[in-house]
């Protein structure tokens, strides 16, 4: 009657798998959490970097606002297109790290008094709901 029976070493085993599978599920749902806390992080970045080219062109601010949502920008010949095309080419590189991606878009507004810098993008890759969206509101 000494020592342990195998239906008692059977039903340990099993325990721990389940515990150990719970380890595992919450291990994946933390990895998602950080990937989507990334690109919020990587999305005000590049709000703050728009914010500086803005600042750095400051006699053409005005410029910078765009009709609506910019998912890809076209070629042009002025410093606030050209400063408009590198940033939506980098929020979709450092976003989402695809330059074809065409869920990722940013709009500014207001500008140059009441500036608005949205972007927007496609969080579900990282776990998330769906759309998300980031505003700053700064003054040129």
């Amino acid at each position: 009657m000494r020592g342990v029976s195998l239906i008692e070493v059977l039903v340990s085993v099993v325990i721990l798998g389940i515990g150990l599978m719970g380890v595992a599920a919450m291990q994946s749902v933390a990895l998602r959490g950080g990937q989507s806390s990334l690109e919020t992080s990587q999305a005000v970045m590049q709000t703050n970097a728009i914010a500086e080219a803005m600042r750095a062109n400051r006699v053409n601010a005005a410029s910078y606002n765009t009709a609506g949502m910019l998912c890809a920008a076209g070629t042009g010949s002025t410093l606030a297109q050209n400063d408009l095309r590198d940033w939506l080419a980098s929020l979709k590189t450092n976003i989402t790290k695809n330059s074809t991606d065409v869920t990722t878009c940013g709009q500014i507004s207001n500008c140059p008094d009441n500036c608005e810098i949205t972007v927007r993008w496609d969080d579900r890759r990282a776990g998330g709901s769906g759309t998300r969206t980031i505003t700053t509101r700064t003054r040129i």
